[in-house]
């Protein structure tokens, strides 16, 4: 190559995609991605709240008070979560032993229930469930500890990326020089992720709310033309929806809990609870591909392949990464004009 010659004007563009797509696959392979989800919902959340504050703050001002604003939030959400653990494990309703009595009634429904080889399995009486228990407790005593481990480590992450998504979108709200062209390229590449995580969020309240509307109904609607009464069932809505914003974990988090209270009711109505949820979540399988789809103007088979393949690769993760990973790509394929 003569001494003369440039590096050709496409090559930042192309270090650009380069370097997000290696950037993208480390934060799966090296379990990261709670930080990229809470560091981009800081960020979209600050840049969609502060410009209507901006009116009447001036400079960065509105910028510093809506990341004021969410960190005391998490910061009295986390201290209340925390508070309430410790009161409810000091209360009599969080005394181990009161709860392994309370299972008694429970066992003794479902021996009257159940067939008899399933009977045969189960525990006579209070201390027996506790006997179990505790010896479940010391065999997997290893991988509760790990598991333990892990969950911290998320909050962790959790919290790590908050702050930076915090410290971005300060940032940008700074007048900076124009950097190079990688710089602007780079840019551009975030831009584009930040847009799709927003089309992504906005999908998953709808599908919330969809699954919201279906567990209503068969909470309040359907169990009660059966002459059965679930206890907090307006509680449990709200905390489906709730819940329903995190994706596939979300839908985890609020079936466990109808199982549990629909448990304490009846073996029956807990097999009926469980068996109704998977139904309509394998129904919602599909209808959450076509909700995301639209949103980003994709076909539901395009986004049902991308989350199979995803999770193959990367199991639960990638499951809750290939919306966001898809609909960023189909939006640097249309920036492009390829699609």
């Amino acid at each position: 190559m003569p001494p003369s010659s440039r590096i050709p004007s496409a090559s930042p563009v192309l270090a650009s995609y380069l370097l997000a797509a290696a950037l993208l696959f480390l934060v799966l392979h090296l379990h990261l991605l709670s930080v990229l989800l809470a560091g981009l919902l800081v960020y979209a959340l600050v840049n969609a709240l502060a410009p209507s504050l901006q009116r009447h703050l001036p400079g960065t001002r509105a910028h510093w008070l809506v990341v004021a604003l969410l960190a005391s939030t998490v910061v009295g959400l986390l201290t209340f979560a925390i508070a309430g653990t410790i009161a409810y494990l000091g209360s009599e309703h969080g005394n181990p032993s009161l709860l392994f009595e309370r299972m008694a009634p429970v066992i003794e429904r479902a021996r009257a229930q159940l067939p008899e080889m399933i009977v045969n399995h189960l525990p006579d009486n209070s201390e027996q469930i506790r006997e179990a228990t505790m010896s479940w407790l010391r065999e997997h005593a290893a991988q509760l500890q790990l598991a333990g481990k892990n969950a911290a480590r998320v909050i962790v992450h959790l919290l790590i990326g908050m702050i930076l998504g915090a410290m971005l979108a300060l940032q940008t709200a700074l007048a900076r020089p124009p950097g190079g062209a990688l710089t602007a390229a780079l840019t551009e590449r975030c831009r584009h992720l930040v847009t799709a995580f927003h089309d992504i969020v906005f999908a998953q309240v709808k599908i919330s709310a969809l699954n919201t509307l279906f567990t209503a109904i068969f909470l309040l609607i359907v169990l009660p033309l059966f002459g059965v009464s679930l206890p907090l069932a307006k509680t449990l809505v709200i905390a489906t929806f709730v819940c329903g914003l995190l994706p596939v974990v979300g839908n985890l988090i609020s079936n466990t809990l109808i199982f549990i209270i629909g448990l304490s009711v009846s073996l029956w109505v807990a097999v009926a609870a469980l068996s109704f949820l998977v139904l309509i979540h394998k129904l919602e399988y599909f209808l959450n591909a076509r909700i995301i789809g639209t949103q980003i103007r994709s076909r539901a088979w395009e986004l049902l392949i991308a989350m199979l393949l995803l999770e193959a690769a990367f199991g639960i993760a990638g499951v809750i990464a290939a919306p966001i990973y898809y609909a960023y790509l189909k939006r640097e394929l249309e920036a492009r004009g390829l699609v």
